[in-house]
């Protein structure tokens, strides 16, 4: 007898419009696995399978792999998590549906020249194919926006400190009226969502990141929070704050010499691959007399997640890279010395008491390393491994903070 709120194969592929055989094919390569097998191996599925179907077959219309969708997927059983995933999932149709708009417009054009012209334009035909090939794009632009969404999660959560570190952050930087400020790699604009009603009014906010798709989420983002969308280009709040946006690489700053009151850079000089050019840009583009505020963190920052997947499985490495080596809160200072005259180092007084398994595994799936690799195919026994660890509260050493530099 068929257990209630359980759906057969057959009635499950019937309700999604795809064969059994699909249905079967993603349970074999672990994307999606029924939820009961009777006795008799009668595979059964519910409606939150159903919920992760949709996210399975979304994604493969997105242009996204089998593979890729099995990493992304991995744990989508804790409803939080899977909202967050339906979230970032519609920027992505959001931005397909921009971008295609733009391959539409392109399309046209070059028709018009054809019949006025009698001869294609190549470069406009050229545009139309980058327009299209926009696969790879958004499949960096899911991981980042996944994988920032899952950090920001887990500290928002269980962080000690009740002020958080984007307020506390905010309380580091100087700015006031009529202030001009350049945040390079703002990331999901996290800093100005959590601190829009602090900001005076008058400030010109450029906001930056290297990924264009990672600044339409942002963009989109403030806009709720802000109320307002004056135009394509700049978001103003009611006291005539306003916020740009503008990708670049930020080894190559496109901004005049000191055109900036503040520059921040959140968690960000230990990605670029060429630090000194960036903190020369940095000095060149701050007025004189303009701080400059940078963030990191050192060696002892989040160990014990660390520790805990070795415990799992000692071949699973969370980052190829000790970053803190690159720019952390021990060697900073040295680093920041040329280009800075009055350098101060503060620290963020916190640490984390985790309580839940699926937050602390949904930050450690959005890692940078192997960490997929090994649990893809045992998470059932990996989420119970976590749940055992944190029953009673797993205390996570926190050591980050800020350099607040003058020019």
């Amino acid at each position: 007898m068929k257990p209630n709120g359980y759906y057969t194969s057959g009635q499950f592929a019937k309700m999604a419009h795809i064969t059994i055989r699909t249905v079967r094919y993603y349970d074999k390569v672990n994307i999606l696995k029924p939820s009961y097998v009777s006795e008799s191996g009668i595979r059964y599925y519910t409606d939150e399978d159903f919920a992760k179907l949709q996210q399975i077959l979304l994604l493969k219309y997105l242009g996204f792999s089998l593979e890729d969708i099995r990493s992304i997927t991995i744990g989508d059983s804790d409803h939080q998590r899977l909202k967050n995933s339906l979230n970032l999932q519609l920027k992505l149709v959001r931005d397909r549906i921009e971008q295609m708009q733009h391959v539409a417009s392109a399309i046209e054009e070059t028709t018009e020249a054809i019949d006025n012209e009698k001869e294609i334009d190549w470069t406009q035909m050229l545009n139309l194919i980058h327009l299209t090939n926009m696969e790879n794009t958004l499949k960096t632009q899911y991981e980042n926006s996944s994988n920032i969404s899952a950090r920001i999660n887990l500290h928002a959560l269980y962080s000690t400190n009740k002020l958080g570190w984007f307020p506390w952050v905010y309380t580091q930087c100087p700015i006031e009226q009529n202030t001009k400020v350049l945040e390079i790699g703002c990331g999901s604009g996290a800093l100005w969502k959590e601190n829009i009603e602090k900001i005076p009014s008058d400030v010109d906010i450029i906001l930056n990141d290297i990924s264009e798709g990672m600044l339409r989420d942002t963009r989109r983002e403030l806009t709720k929070y802000i109320g307002t969308d004056t135009d394509d280009e700049v978001l103003c709040t009611k006291n005539n704050t306003s916020f740009s946006f503008h990708a670049f690489n930020c080894v190559d700053i496109p901004y005049d010499d000191e055109s900036f009151d503040i520059v921040i850079a959140n968690h960000l000089l230990f990605y670029c691959d060429d630090i000194e050019k960036v903190l020369s840009e940095v000095r060149r583009v701050l007025k004189s007399g303009g701080t400059f505020i940078c963030s990191t963190y050192g060696a002892a920052h989040m160990k014990e997640i660390t520790e805990l997947v070795n415990k799992f499985n000692s071949s699973i490495i969370l980052s190829a890279d000790k970053l803190y080596e690159r720019f952390g809160l021990d060697n900073g200072m040295t680093l920041l010395a040329p280009y800075f005259s009055k350098i101060k180092r503060m620290i963020y007084d916190d640490e984390l008491i985790v309580d839940e398994a699926e937050p602390l595994i949904e930050y450690i799936i959005s890692c940078h390393g192997n960490q997929n690799q090994y649990l893809l195919d045992r998470y059932k026994d990996f989420r119970s491994f976590v749940e055992k660890k944190t029953k009673k509260g797993f205390h996570i050493t926190k050591y980050a903070g800020i350099f607040s530099c003058t020019k």
